[in-house]
């Protein structure tokens, strides 16, 4: 197990710039970019521009983060209405999460249609919209014909990926799918396989959804979704060398984000600051990425959260997952209560009871602050400590007087958040079922 080294300081140092307070860690943290191997990409590996789905939008650190609150306590609900659903034996559910805060690039078919498309790694169907189209919703590119495109072909009812489906029939066209998300939204269309390019790089028959009948309001970021999830439908589960990683910059920041799929996927795994931890298996939500989390520091002080509070259920919920599609951390509530109750008793600021942020814990900041201390914040998860940079945990905003941990409350499920995942490249391995945490620069990549 990675050692949490107790001869690092137990708080870090945050700096006011501008508007905002840049949060900064008391010791310094390796950050290596990735080597890129031509060769290697060409041949078994990728790699993709992910930009976030508020990117231009104009607005403050603080806007962009309570904008994609929203988005990610409805992804929240609807991720643990499934878990309650499964845990319920008699209830098959076939609703997945649906929506997310990255858009990635690709195009598809011969000659290729660009589009941008969500990045989801709660759900594993890949599809997009396709002529001709019963009901579309608007999206800013071309929508995908088949008709125009000499590598196209439709899978037959009995292919592995048709039976893996949760909702199919066999039609006049082929395999023919439905697949329902949490907030009703729905895609229906016939199960295809076709050229996907991504950059430079094509990977010929890869199976998606040609979505005919395309109905609700989660989708309208981007002209369909990429799922990459643990089962066998999605696109990491369809590549040669199951493995991928992303690294995603701060909410604030103008770069892109970077998604790295095969062999390109661990190239800075070398790094001497990776921490490894299993990935979980919960039969009830096998595409999920679970962890073991077993316990929480704050400061220096290793908070008393029962055993039991992350563990996965025999029912199948409980548990902790990480998740590209939420942005806060949400804990469950007893260990969160614990948590803010920590920070409250370390912060050295007094309490924002204003409400008006719409976070669970605000402090209010000193008018003529330069800079302020925040507790050290390290999540212990099986066989890695994982000490976030303050920037990771803590968000401070001048021109509003308040400093905000980026966490809530849970009933139930946890996840952590990709605020807490920003500048870490996140290597999901399939084949050794781990995830790895690898400091990284990820607007250098």
């Amino acid at each position: 197990m990675a050692s949490f080294q107790q001869a690092f300081s137990s708080v870090v140092l945050v700096v006011l710039a501008v508007a905002i307070l840049f949060v900064t860690p008391t010791f310094s943290t390796s950050r290596n970019a990735i080597m890129k191997d031509e060769k290697v990409q060409k041949a078994t590996g990728f790699q993709v521009t992910l930009k976030h789905v508020d990117s231009g939008s104009n607005l403050t650190k603080f806007e962009l983060l309570q904008r994609a609150m929203k988005r990610g306590r409805q992804r929240l609900n609807r991720l643990s209405a499934m878990a309650l659903a499964e845990s319920d034996h008699d209830v098959k559910s076939s609703v997945h999460p649906g929506n997310g805060e990255f858009l990635m690039q690709l195009s598809m078919g011969t000659p290729s249609t660009a589009y941008s498309a969500i990045m989801d790694t709660g759900s594993d169907l890949i599809w997009t919209q396709c002529k001709p189209c019963q009901q579309c919703f608007d999206q800013s590119t071309p929508i995908f014909d088949p008709r125009k495109s000499s590598s196209f072909s439709t899978l037959s009812c009995s292919s592995s990926l048709c039976e893996a489906l949760p909702m199919s029939s066999c039609g006049t066209d082929g395999c023919e799918y439905l697949y329902t998300y949490g907030d009703y939204s729905t895609t229906q269309g016939v199960m295809a396989a076709e050229t996907f390019t991504f950059g430079e790089v094509s990977v010929p028959k890869v199976a998606f959804g040609c979505g005919e009948d395309n109905e609700g309001s989660g989708f309208g970021q981007g002209a369909g979704l990429v799922g990459l999830g643990r089962g066998p439908l999605s696109l990491v589960s369809q590549l040669d060398e199951p493995k991928f990683s992303y690294c995603l910059t701060s909410i604030d920041d103008s770069s892109t984000s970077t998604l790295l799929m095969g062999s390109l996927a661990n190239a800075n795994n070398s790094d001497t600051a990776s921490r490894t931890t299993p990935l979980v298996v919960n039969p009830s939500q096998p595409s999920f990425y679970y962890l073991s989390l077993e316990g929480i520091t704050v400061g220096g002080t290793r908070l008393p959260i029962k055993k039991s509070t992350f563990a996965l259920n025999s029912d199948g919920s409980g548990g902790i997952i990480i998740d590209s599609g939420t942005t806060l951390t949400y804990l469950e509530k007893s260990a969160f209560d614990l948590v803010k109750k920590e920070f409250t008793s370390q912060m050295k600021l007094p309490v924002d009871k204003s409400g008006t942020s719409g976070l669970d814990l605000c402090f209010t900041l000193p008018s003529d602050a330069s800079d302020i201390e925040v507790p050290k914040l390290v999540f212990h998860f099986k066989g890695a400590d994982v000490d976030l940079p303050g920037e990771n945990y803590m968000i401070a905003d001048s021109s509003v007087g308040l400093a905000c941990l980026a966490m809530g409350s849970s009933s139930g499920m946890s996840i952590f958040g990709n605020v807490q995942q920003q500048n870490y490249l996140l290597l999901h391995d399939l084949q050794k079922e781990t995830l790895s945490f690898i400091p990284t620069k990820c607007n250098q990549l």
